[in-house]
């Protein structure tokens, strides 16, 4: 572990972190927690790892800041790779090189948005495949960015009890690769989409191409097709 920031860890934040050593690991912890839909109360949150092993669920983005700490511990620089899309409903991920290859850790309300395998020559091939998943009733992705919180220098984004939101501001306003995609092939991919929303209610769409390099999904996404 980082002795640098090791010390300031409570015994039980220590004990996760120890049992919680790869990548799979730290993907399997975050399914078991809720999804964080942020009802009112307490409205909209950006927590800490901390604050989501207080309060037991993750959105995207806290999901993201939590596997970044929790592997850093390990080794693993603290990258988020952030998305855009068009209707403003951007996601976030963890993202790590393993063996010359990249993998991705991620919480998301679709199942198509979670991790990848460590299987991508480039961090730009691993943003390529949540494209076909991203797109839904209004989704589509039009860049990436690969970001390395050491950016965010004295900044707690790991251990402060109060939600971080200039994690979300320097994301936001970070440079953004653009993805260039057919029309075409997104309005197949919004039929698609809509197609089994309707003769589905309730479930996720999980026949996608590309399917065999997504890793473990929670247990609640076991009824989708």
């Amino acid at each position: 572990m980082s002795e640098r920031i090791a010390p300031a860890f409570t015994r039980a934040e220590r004990r996760v972190i120890a049992e919680l050593d790869t990548p799979t690991r730290v993907q399997r912890f975050l399914n078991r927690l809720t999804y964080n839909h942020e009802p009112s109360p307490p409205g909209e949150t950006l927590r800490s790892f901390r604050s989501v092993l207080r309060a037991g669920s993750v959105h995207c983005l806290e999901a993201a800041l939590a596997a970044a700490v929790i592997l850093e511990q390990h080794g693993w620089p603290p990258r988020l790779m952030s998305f855009e899309s068009v209707d403003g409903l951007d996601h976030v991920l963890f993202v790590y090189e393993h063996r010359g290859r990249w993998g991705a850790i991620g919480r998301s309300r679709d199942p198509g948005l979670h991790g990848r395998r460590p299987v991508f020559t480039t961090p730009r091939a691993l943003a390529l495949s949540y494209v076909d998943p991203y797109v839904d009733a209004t989704g589509r992705i039009t860049g990436y960015a690969v970001v390395d919180l050491a950016i965010m220098g004295a900044y707690d984004w790991r251990l402060a009890t109060t939600n971080r939101w200039k994690v979300e501001r320097t994301l936001l306003d970070y440079s953004h690769r653009r993805i260039h995609t057919s029309d075409r092939r997104i309005d197949a991919l919004r039929r698609r989409y809509t197609a089994f929303a309707e003769k589905h209610p309730g479930r996720k769409l999980l026949a996608y191409r590309g399917r065999e390099s997504w890793s473990e999904l929670p247990g609640s996404f076991r009824r989708s097709g």
